[in-house]
C-alpha cells in the first residue's frame, strides 16, 4: 500500500506521512464479527496501573479474527478487505461456500473475490492455510500455529512473514521475522505469503496529538525529573546518566538488559536471533 505525504500547511504536518488505504473496500465492518472493547487504560483487574503511558484514544471494537484457519476442505471467497484498529495488518472478511463469515488476516496481494481454503488438499497459493508437512521448502509463510489447533501466534503484524527453511523428522525449521530459527511441528498450520499492510513501519506520524488518538500517553525522560522520582534525575543542566547500567524508575536495569531468562522451550530454537549493532 502506497505511503501518502502532505503539503505543509502547518508545523505538524511537515514531513507527516499516511496510508493511502487504495488496497480497503469502502464498505462497513460486519456486526456478527464485532465485539466490544472495555478500556483499561494500562490498569490491572484492582484499578493499579501497571503499565504507565496508557489511555485516552480513540473507541475501538474488536474484530473477531480467524486465526485458527480450521474450516478445512470448505472453499470461501474474499468479499472485502477492511481497516482493523486493533492491529496493524488489514484483515478480509472471507464468505465460506456454506455463507459462514469470517475475519482473516489479509495477506499482500489477496484481492476482492479471490478463493482461499484451508486444509491438507490446498493448493500453495497466497491466503491459503496448510500443515507445514504439506508446503515446500523454501516458502514464505505468516500466521504460524506454536501448538497443532491453537491458531496462528507468529509473524501476525503488518509486512511480517517467516520462511520455511527445512523438515527434518517431526519438525519444520522456520526462520521467523526477528532472524531466530525454530523447529515446529510438521502438523501445525501456517498461511502462505506475507501480511498485508507492508509499508506501515514507513509512516511518521507527525504531531502528539496523532499518537494520542492511539492510547498512548506522554513519556517523560527519566533524566528530565528529580533523582527522588527517577534514579536519571537531578544534577545541574542536561546531565548524563552517571551510573554503570541505566535503569528503569524502579532501579531495574533497563535499555538492552535481557530481561527473560532460560525457558523450557529453549530446546526448540535451532538459531538464535541476531543481536542489534
Amino acid at each position: 500500500m502506497a505511503i501518502k505525504t502532505y503539503k505543509p500547511t502547518t508545523p505538524s504536518r511537515r514531513g507527516m506521512t499516511g496510508h493511502s488505504y487504495e488496497e480497503l473496500t469502502k464498505s462497513k465492518p460486519a456486526k456478527a464479527l464485532l465485539e466490544p472493547i472495555t478500556q483499561k487504560a494500562g490498569r490491572n483487574f484492582r484499578g493499579k496501573m501497571t503499565v504507565r503511558h496508557r489511555g485516552g484514544g480513540h473507541k475501538r471494537r474488536y474484530r473477531v479474527i480467524d486465526f485458527r484457519r480450521d474450516k478445512f476442505g470448505v472453499p470461501a471467497r474474499v468479499e472485502a478487505i477492511h481497516y482493523d484498529p486493533n492491529r496493524t495488518a488489514h484483515i478480509a472478511l472471507v464468505v465460506y461456500a456454506d455463507g459462514e463469515r469470517r475475519y482473516i488476516l489479509a495477506p499482500a496481494g489477496l484481492a476482492v473475490d479471490s478463493t482461499i481454503m484451508s486444509g491438507a488438499d490446498a493448493d500453495v497459493r497466497v491466503g491459503n492455510a496448510l500443515p507445514l508437512a504439506n508446503i515446500p521448502v523454501g516458502t514464505t509463510i505468516h500466521n504460524i500455529e506454536l501448538y497443532p489447533g491453537r491458531g496462528g501466534q507468529l509473524a501476525r503484524s503488518a509486512g511480517s512473514s517467516a520462511r520455511l527453511m527445512a523438515k527434518e523428522g517431526k519438525y519444520a525449521h522456520i526462520r521467523l521475522p526477528s532472524s531466530e530459527v525454530r523447529l515446529i511441528r510438521l502438523e501445525c498450520l501456517a498461511t502462505i505469503g506475507q501480511v498485508s499492510n507492508i509499508d506501515h513501519g514507513q509512516v511518521k506520524l507527525g504531531k502528539a496529538g496523532r499518537k494520542r488518538w492511539l492510547g498512548r500517553r506522554p513519556h517523560t525522560r527519566g533524566s528530565a525529573m528529580t533523582p527522588r522520582d527517577h534514579p536519571h534525575g537531578g544534577g545541574e543542566g542536561k546531565a548524563p546518566i552517571g551510573m554503570p547500567s541505566p535503569k528503569s524508575p524502579w532501579g531495574k536495569p533497563t535499555l538492552g538488559k535481557k530481561t527473560v531468562g532460560r525457558k523450557p522451550s529453549d530446546k526448540y530454537i535451532v538459531r538464535r536471533r541476531r543481536k542489534k549493532r
